[in-house]
């Protein structure tokens, strides 16, 4: 079983920047895909980005390509997911999930273990 921990959200201005991270325990989380998913209020949770077990992306939201970027990092057992140029509509709770069929599914339901989410919030 994998233990997860998001860290780094907040409240930035339009156009700033946020990195987040997803520190596991217990697992590497080299043997699993990783996702990040976020959910606003009164809308379904969504996946922004995902790595396949071997480290290649697997999926971007159309609406965080070019802006958002996934990465991780073996050596720290770490899952980061770098947000340029936040907008409003970025505000939610984010999510990091692991999947162990290592496929880097967009879907929720496929993932095995969640963090506990942290908020980002886009305001001026």
């Amino acid at each position: 079983q994998v233990q997860l921990v998001e860290s780094g959200g907040g409240l930035v201005q339009p156009g700033g920047s946020l990195r987040l991270s997803c520190a596991a325990s217990g697992r590497t989380l080299s043997s699993y895909a990783m996702g990040w998913f976020r959910q606003a209020p009164g809308k379904e949770r969504e996946c922004v980005a995902a790595l396949g077990w071997s480290g290649g992306v697997t999926y971007y939201a159309d609406s965080v390509k070019g802006q958002f970027t996934i990465s991780r990092d073996n050596a720290k057992n770490t899952v980061y997911l770098q947000m340029n140029s936040l907008k409003p509509e970025d505000t939610a709770v984010y999510y990091c999930a692991a999947e162990s069929l290592g496929h880097g599914s967009r879907w929720y339901r496929d993932y095995d273990y969640w963090g506990q989410g942290t908020q980002v919030t886009v305001s001026s």
